[in-house]
């Protein structure tokens, strides 16, 4: 049989607290640089989808959070740069204050007013964002790009 290679899966952590949502904005990675997005990365080989959104936001924020304090929000699959999937989770509780943590990556951080996100935002971030339970209705799955 032949050998399949895998989907690019990432994983994104939505932080809200008092009406705002923690986001960062991306630099020099060659990827949607200069566009703020959620918290979050790549699932790397034998890491769970929770395993990854905790380690991601520890690794960007620095905050820290429990597997069971992170809730399903919805999947978009999308036709990007390739077939990718990318999976959204809030996060209910978590520990810290957020701090850039990734300087190299990351070239700024705020907290931003739902009715007040920046243009210069990821596109399927923004989708995700507008979209089900990101915006207070139930889980969802949405296709991009095809």
């Amino acid at each position: 049989m032949m050998a399949r290679a895998g989907i690019p899966t990432g994983v994104h952590v939505l932080c809200e607290r008092e009406g705002r949502i923690l986001l960062l904005r991306r630099a020099e990675t060659g990827f949607f640089d200069d566009l703020y997005s959620l918290p979050g990365g790549h699932v790397e080989h034998g890491e769970s989808i929770l395993q990854a959104a905790a380690r991601e936001l520890k690794e960007e924020t620095g905050l820290q959070i429990e597997y069971g304090d992170l809730d399903w929000l919805g999947v978009i699959h999308r036709c990007s740069d390739t077939n990718r999937i990318d999976f959204f989770l809030r996060a209910l509780r978590w520990q810290g204050e957020p701090v850039l943590c990734e300087p190299d990556k990351c070239s700024g951080m705020g907290w931003f007013a739902r009715d007040g996100l920046p243009k210069e935002i990821v596109p399927y971030v923004k989708v995700a964002l507008e979209t089900g339970e990101c915006a207070g209705q139930c889980v969802w799955i949405r296709e991009l790009g095809w």
